[in-house]
């Protein structure tokens, strides 16, 4: 059984636990404050249990000062403004990140972001999230990994971009100096297409990390990818959100609306309800069906008392009352006849000598 964790107070991820979703803003709110709490509200609406997250990041401290992303001119942005006066652009102050946190826990829903980089860790520390998010880039990045985990906060640590081994070292790394994190199987691509969701990684950590709970990042259109995540195990869930996938910018078209969302979770719930128990057995909403359509074994002639009896005098039908199930019929053959049977009445238990009772009720 996984490692169960309390990865907000009170919200346990793992085990029989229900998937924790993660409602991602990132930076989908445009740099605009009333917009972000928009988002809250859409994500507190859909989804419970819940945290949106954003992204935090000190940008000269996540970007070199020379290289291609200088002169990069991000065209998808109104105003074709280069890439780091546009990251610029959508980053929060510190007050205005109180701020958020503050109508979170107003509307009742947790809140947590992506410290790209140590600055921002610190920052994210102090605001007393309950919860690091350690985005793909960052996952690689061994002394963050180490400085994030002493913070004795849970973590979520997504692997896109990541080969196996990378993962391995990350846990070796994390797990001595802190054992509450899950890793979330991720492809870094937006749109993602399905056949590079690679879903059965999930599998393949769960082998590889039982003691940690799996997750999934999707960044696919719609939203069955996803719900097939949950199916296979997935105990954290992470979607990008949007209000609208015409806006600009990369990541609104990967991104979930409102009414997406909503469906994502009610899928999700579904299929923890029909995934429900290993133990295999006839279920009470199963009788009504088994007594109409349930067989017996029945005599396939008549057989007078004091037979033995050969498997040529035994058949299978459906009869009343229900006598011993099909799958006894084996058994029979060997067994005395105490009474006569009739031809195609059931073969009760008292008809039978020294044979235990398995007929079903």
């Amino acid at each position: 059984m996984p490692l169960e964790l309390e990865l907000c107070p009170g919200r346990w991820v793992g085990g029989k636990h229900p998937c924790f979703i993660i409602a991602e803003i990132g930076q989908n709110h445009q740099g605009d404050l009333d917009v972000a709490k928009r988002m809250i509200r859409t994500a507190k609406t859909s989804v419970v249990p819940t945290a949106p997250s954003f992204r935090r990041a000190s940008w000269s401290s996540s970007l070199t000062y020379e290289g291609p992303w200088r002169d990069r001119i991000l065209r998808s942005i109104p105003g074709g403004r280069r890439t780091g006066e546009h990251k610029r652009h959508l980053e929060f102050s510190h007050a205005q990140y109180k701020e958020l946190q503050s109508y979170a826990q107003e509307i009742g829903i947790f809140f947590t972001a992506s410290g790209m980089d140590e600055m921002a860790v610190e920052f994210l520390h102090e605001l007393n999230v309950p919860f690091f998010k350690v985005g793909s880039g960052d996952t690689n990045n061994f002394p963050y990994l180490e400085k994030t985990a002493k913070k004795g906060r849970p973590m979520v640590i997504s692997s896109g971009m990541q080969s196996m081994e990378t993962m391995k070292q990350v846990y070796q790394i994390v797990k001595p100096l802190n054992p509450n994190f899950c890793f979330l199987q991720c492809t870094s691509a937006y749109p993602l297409q399905p056949e590079d969701a690679n879903l059965r990684v999930i599998s393949e950590y769960q082998k590889l990390f039982p003691d940690i709970p799996i997750g999934y990042s999707g960044h696919e259109t719609g939203i069955a990818i996803s719900v097939a995540a949950v199916a296979l195990g997935a105990k954290v869930l992470e979607r990008h959100i949007t209000l609208d996938k015409t806006w600009k910018g990369s990541d609104h078209l990967a991104s979930l609306e409102p009414g997406e969302l909503a469906e994502l979770v009610r899928s999700v719930r579904l299929v923890e309800r029909a995934l429900g128990s290993p133990t295999k057995q006839l279920l009470p909403c199963e009788m009504a069906c088994n007594e109409k359509l349930g067989k017996s074994v029945v005599a396939k002639v008549k057989i007078p008392a004091g037979t033995i009896l050969t498997l040529d005098m035994l058949t299978v039908k459906v009869g009343e009352p229900k006598g011993y199930p099909p799958e006894d019929i084996f058994n029979l053959v060997g067994k005395k006849v105490l009474v006569t049977i009739e031809e195609d009445d059931t073969v009760m238990e008292e008809s039978v000598e020294s044979h235990s009772k398995k007929i079903k009720a």
